[in-house]
């Protein structure tokens, strides 16, 4: 009996080890998806410096147009709130660059930082307007759900835009510029918003302060036009 016994059990625990190794397989298996899901996500860049990092001032790879008036939520068939713009500095070009008329394309789009920026849209709006700066987002998509406030990333200023032409004729609609001490050379993004919600979007480049002064009206003109940033 107890080598009929034996025998039994050790035909019962040769059975089971197939089953065993199953059980082991999965644990390994899932084990090892706990490290390779770890591993991509150590190795995934975080979000917001993935976004930053297209703000460092070189040139990238990608598909907008410097200077071109984008429209943002536009229905087919309607009518943009802003018509075009003209944007102007005091530290860079001469008259003329700067004297441009509003348009949707070669918009004025690169400035140095501690440089005075005039706004002057076309458009029907006499208030209820803002020009939000922002460092230059990847995901251009998001403008169109972002809530508007000086709490959001990548904020570093905000320009309220009003008709003073009633008054004066030549008068911008508003000014601003980036403090040199508190922002960086690079690209932004200017979202320009109506009642709270945005309508338009112009890719800038901000250089250092001095490094644009100098520059002919040609030579600016090609900067911007070399400007190529997704």
């Amino acid at each position: 009996m107890k080598k009929i016994f034996s025998l039994m059990m050790v035909i019962v625990m040769l059975l089971m080890l197939p089953a065993c190794k199953g059980c082991g397989g999965s644990d390994s298996s899932s084990g090892n998806n706990n490290e390779n899901n770890a591993a991509t996500q150590a190795a995934k860049p975080d979000e917001a410096e993935t976004e930053n990092s297209a703000n460092q001032g070189g040139e990238l790879e990608g598909a907008m147009t410097p200077g071109k008036l984008y429209f943002i939520n536009l229905k087919d068939g309607e009518e943009p709130l802003i018509r075009g713009v003209r944007i102007t500095g005091n530290r860079a070009g001469s008259t003329e660059f700067n004297a441009k008329d509003t348009k949707t394309e070669n918009i004025r789009c690169i400035f140095e930082l501690n440089e005075w920026i005039d706004f002057y849209p076309d458009t029907d709006l006499k208030y209820d307007m803002k020009v939000w700066i922002l460092e230059h987002r990847e995901d251009q998509s998001s403008y169109e759900t972002t809530q508007y406030s000086d709490l959001m990333p990548g904020f570093v200023n905000y320009c309220g835009l009003y008709d003073y032409t009633d008054e004066d004729p030549e008068s911008s609609w508003g000014s601003f510029y980036l403090n040199k001490d508190e922002c960086k050379p690079g690209y932004y993004d200017f979202v320009f918003t109506y009642e709270g919600k945005p309508v338009a979007k112009l890719l800038t480049r901000f250089y250092e302060e001095e490094e644009l002064g100098a520059k002919t009206d040609a030579e600016l003109e090609k900067l911007m036009s070399g400007m190529n940033v997704k």
